[in-house]
């Protein structure tokens, strides 16, 4: 099932979630900003004073600046809330992230949120922490196969299928709907380039007139990824176009050209529109990037575990399945969205 064709059950705007969480901020903490604008007093009691919380985060790894820049926003908005963010690196490691849920089962937390590097391989330490009554929020990425209840307390994504859906459109719009065109992908048992991968040949299959030359997964490594490409560039005279699963692996791709020392007219897209993606847009290294934002499904975690904790919310009480939707960032819209990014709103 289309990740999309669910949407109802939730979907938060980036405004409306960084208005609740500054309202939520602002009233767990003594004195907000002289600055700080005036907003309607918070649905929900304000923490008690002096308590703190404790939280496990795990993503990826540190090494991918998705995941370094919403470690940072979850970071910086524990401190808003009284929350101890702890942060584990699995540094794109299979059995680092294996090895780093197992050492938060021995851990007293309030709650944890994971975003798994590859689907089924963190079920059981994942149901040791629910079973000591721990809230786990699933986040980006499957723990485990949809349908399949292991007791999460829900699991919040972007529609990564409607992502590159956009950002390849735009790519065989730019090259007039022929040419040549590299698929370079994140790490194959990772969910999210699962369906960034099936959405890039939903388009794909509409356009007769694209050849696709190589589909090689660089799991999210800029080394690997530049690899890749130094490689693909002495292979393939003739390149038009190329979909990168993230802004990392585009950007390592367009260091490649330059290492070449030839001029190469390849048009780039990409997908998360954070730091890199950004600025590689405005820079013209990329004619577009489709946005996952990081700080937002980061906080978004946050958030909702923060509900749990101190406010008292019950698993009954969130929805299961939550999309976080996010634009595309071209040119006409980066410097905002660049702002709201720098100032850990998305």
């Amino acid at each position: 099932m289309r990740e999309d064709s669910r949407r109802s059950f939730l979907q938060w705007s980036t405004s409306s979630l960084a208005l609740g969480a500054l309202t939520t901020a602002f009233s767990c903490n003594e004195t907000a900003p002289a600055d700080a604008p005036s907003a309607a007093p918070a649905a929900l009691p304000a923490t008690p004073a002096g308590m703190r919380y404790k939280a496990a985060f795990s993503n990826a790894g540190l090494k991918a600046t998705w995941c370094a820049h919403g470690m940072k926003t979850a970071e910086w908005w524990g401190r808003q809330l009284g929350i101890d963010v702890t942060i584990y690196d699995s540094q794109l490691n299979i059995d680092k992230q294996r090895q780093d849920i197992e050492d938060m089962v021995t851990k007293d937390w309030d709650f944890v949120a994971i975003q798994a590097y590859a689907i089924q391989t963190l079920a059981d330490p994942v149901k040791r922490l629910i079973d000591k009554g721990i809230p786990v929020i699933d986040f980006d990425t499957r723990i485990v196969p949809e349908g399949e209840d292991i007791g999460l307390w829900t699991f919040m994504t972007p529609d990564h299928e409607k992502l590159a859906e956009q950002a390849t459109e735009m790519i065989c719009q730019a090259i007039g709907g022929k040419g040549k065109i590299v698929h370079t992908q994140g790490a194959l048992a990772h969910t999210g380039a699962q369906l960034r991968a099936k959405g890039f040949h939903n388009v794909i299959a509409k356009y007769p007139g694209i050849e696709v030359l190589d589909e090689q997964p660089a799991d999210w490594d800029i080394n690997k990824a530049g690899q890749i490409w130094d490689d693909l560039l002495v292979k393939y005279p003739e390149i038009d176009a190329s979909f990168c699963h993230n802004d990392d692996m585009a950007m390592a791709a367009r260091q490649a050209i330059k290492r070449s020392g030839k001029e190469r007219n390849i048009v780039f897209g990409s997908i998360d529109a954070q730091e890199q993606g950004i600025n590689g847009v405005m820079s013209g290294d990329l004619i577009c990037s489709a946005m996952n934002a990081a700080g937002r499904i980061h906080q978004t975690a946050l958030m909702v575990g923060y509900f749990a904790c101190a406010q008292g919310q019950k698993k009954d009480q969130v929805p299961p399945f939550m999309i976080i939707d996010n634009p595309v960032v071209t040119k006409d819209n980066a410097a905002g969205f660049k702002y709201l990014m720098e100032n850990k709103m998305i």
